[in-house]
């Protein structure tokens, strides 16, 4: 057994982490995407709830995830995570949403619950880069990172799957994933619809900000194969309008379409009214924005951990849903949820031992 590093919230340099870069010397935050538009190297983090936080460093260099460091990081035992929906909620939810399709409020609904744990000894040890190592070796993802910012309320650690917008120069593209499986036979007709669905609102919120013309899909429906399951991801591409920048990009994408639903208007009110607290990054937008190379990467904050020092006691939370249509079962849905959350639990419920294992 070893002994954790005993680390003060304080101690926690501010850094970011995406794509083989790291990020130091912090030099600016602000809640106003349009310093996007500006200079410097920016990591970003959005609320599904709309809150931004935009950290812009000074230091940005090649670095690899570091290997995990045995003891480095506590997290809760498996048993500890409770869930803002149990079981017989989240159905009963995915059947009040089953009406409002049948009413025609909604073609579909994403219903989303968050899991919450204590962190062990009060949360000494708990930083979110010694988290980062576990998932880069435990649950390896395209759009995995780093965001920590104690000072700002912002200590994230992702692995997430999905892109929510790239942008190099003027072209912007997006990359919804609808239908989830353990193995591609498990992928079903309402899968591949839900996507199509999802697609189809992105090339709205998309053509909203891009030239008249210029919206295409490259890729539709196409099968990834991701640790412990498999998605179908379609690709949706644009090019910027003149005058238009990441204000206006926020404004017109923000909330991801794949995480809330079609018409999106319609689905944010029955989310509002089915489930019980805020997603916070969970659902929200991770990643980072080169404004001098014109370039940037933020991926939908799903798979994704954050630490919660606003209570008593800090808490290690995360979120897990789906996609809700017509031809969802309410029981198929639960267990799509506990699919995507249960690898990524097992790696940031175990301690990192020597042998190279998770306990």
């Amino acid at each position: 057994m070893h002994r954790p590093r005993l680390i003060r919230v304080s101690d926690l340099a501010p850094l970011a982490r995406f794509d083989g870069l790291i990020a130091s010397g912090l030099q600016d935050v602000t809640h106003d995407p349009a310093a996007l538009d500006s200079s410097g190297f920016w990591a970003v983090s959005a609320d599904f709830e709309g809150r931004i936080v935009c950290a812009r460093f000074s230091d940005v260099r090649r670095e690899a995830v570091p290997p995990p460091v045995p003891g480095a990081w506590r997290g809760p035992a498996a048993g500890d995570w409770t869930s803002s929906l149990d079981r017989d909620a989240y159905t009963a939810g995915v059947r009040r949403i089953r009406e409002h399709i049948a009413a025609g409020d909604v073609y579909q609904a994403n219903l989303c619950r968050v899991l919450s744990a204590p962190l062990p000894g009060g949360g000494a040890g708990a930083d979110v880069d010694s988290l980062t190592s576990l998932l880069a070796r435990g649950n390896p993802a395209p759009y995995a990172g780093t965001i920590r910012l104690p000072g700002h309320g912002v200590e994230i650690a992702t692995a997430s799957p999905e892109l929510f917008l790239r942008r190099d120069g003027r072209t912007v593209e997006s990359g919804p994933i609808k239908g989830t499986g353990r193995t591609e036979d498990d992928l079903l007709e309402k899968d591949h619809a839900e996507n199509v669905m999802i697609v189809d609102l992105v090339r709205n919120d998309l053509g909203r900000v891009c030239a008249t013309g210029s919206v295409s899909v490259p890729d539709l429906c196409v099968v990834e194969k991701h640790p412990g399951l498999v998605h179908l991801v379609s690709t949706v591409r644009g090019r910027l309008a003149d005058g238009a920048g990441w204000p206006e990009l926020f404004a017109a994408a923000f909330p991801p379409g794949s995480v809330t639903g079609a018409p999106k208007s319609s689905a944010l009110r029955i989310i509002a009214e089915l489930e019980r607290g805020p997603r916070g990054p969970y659902c929200g937008a991770i990643g980072w924005v080169d404004a001098d190379r014109g370039t940037a990467s933020l991926a939908v904050g799903i798979r994704t951990f954050w630490i919660d020092r606003t209570g008593p006691a800090p808490l290690l939370r995360f979120g897990t849903g789906a996609g809700i249509t017509w031809g969802s079962d309410p029981e198929r849905e639960w267990d799509e949820t506990e699919l995507k959350a249960s690898r990524l639990l097992a790696v940031a419920s175990g301690m990192f031992e020597a042998t190279g294992r998770d306990a």
